[in-house]
């Protein structure tokens, strides 16, 4: 097996590449070898899955993939990182460097093309800024990817996996609910990244399943965008623009079988279904 990344070769690892973890990208990198593990086997991935890992920077969570993965693609904007990661693997993962590719991109705009695999699983630890239109971004450019664990701020984590009815429960909780089922995973404590950040972070895990509806992912986005836009107002009231007006909004919502004095805040991917449907 190959050997981790622990506090000291992080440390190593940044001073040889003058590495200084930077906010705009996000960089918070994990030395803790237990929680690189944990989250590995949390994953489920297996010898039959392809790895697609967001941000490996320093190599923590790409080492500990590799020798349980059929392949590792891993999507780094920083060239400086990117151009290190192969030598760290072939350096601690000898056996195993083979398997990955490194692939210098922005995952917000990566394409299927530019990743030459077909991914089945995202593990990786998000940039907390894009956690959430990364994901939103992989899902709708990558039809295998049928799994994920990622890592985000823990407020995140509970948007991210809210249902109806929920005072997080937003724009966020929808959106992945179209693509597959969410649920937290776990907190991760602050000691286990250098530099040790200012919010607390949680494991989010995912499973795409069927799309709920031959309705257009454009369309139905553009009406939860509407239905979240002005959030203590009525769907009749919030849906008058979107709809054309109020009183069309009504007849959407009631042909749907959705009580147009209700709010938001409390319908689930299903009901946002069925009034994207009635619009048709």
């Amino acid at each position: 097996m190959p050997e981790l990344l622990g506090p000291v070769e992080v440390r190593a690892l940044a001073k040889e590449l003058d590495v200084r973890p930077t906010k705009k990208l996000g960089q918070n990198f994990v030395h803790d070898t237990n929680t690189v593990r944990r989250i590995v086997t949390a994953s489920g991935v297996t010898g039959d899955d392809v790895a697609l890992e967001v941000g490996p920077g320093l190599g923590s969570l790409t080492l500990a993939l590799l020798p349980v993965c059929k392949a590792v693609v891993a999507v780094e904007i920083d060239p400086v990182l990117a151009a290190r990661l192969p030598a760290t693997a072939a350096e601690f993962a000898p056996s195993f460097a083979s398997r990955l590719s490194v692939v210098g991109a922005d995952a917000m705009r990566v394409t299927a093309d530019q990743l030459g695999a077909a991914p089945t699983a995202l593990v990786a630890n998000l940039p907390y800024n894009v956690s959430v239109p990364i994901v939103l971004h992989l899902l709708a450019e990558l039809p295998s990817l049928q799994t994920g664990l990622v890592m985000v701020q823990s407020e995140v984590a509970d948007r991210m996996a809210a249902g109806p009815g929920s005072r997080v429960y937003g724009v966020p909780s929808v959106k992945l609910a179209w693509y597959a089922d969410a649920r937290r995973a776990g907190p991760v404590p602050r000691s286990v990244f250098w530099p040790v950040p200012n919010v607390d972070s949680a494991l989010v895990a995912f499973t795409r399943r069927e799309s709920p509806s031959t309705v257009s992912r454009e369309a139905l986005f553009a009406l939860v965008d509407a239905a979240f836009a002005q959030r203590r107002k009525t769907l009749r009231a919030a849906l008058a623009t979107w709809a054309g007006s109020p009183d069309r909004a009504g007849q959407l919502l009631t042909a749907a079988g959705v009580d147009p004095s209700s709010r938001g805040e409390q319908l689930g991917i299903a009901d946002f279904v069925r009034i994207a449907e009635a619009a048709q």
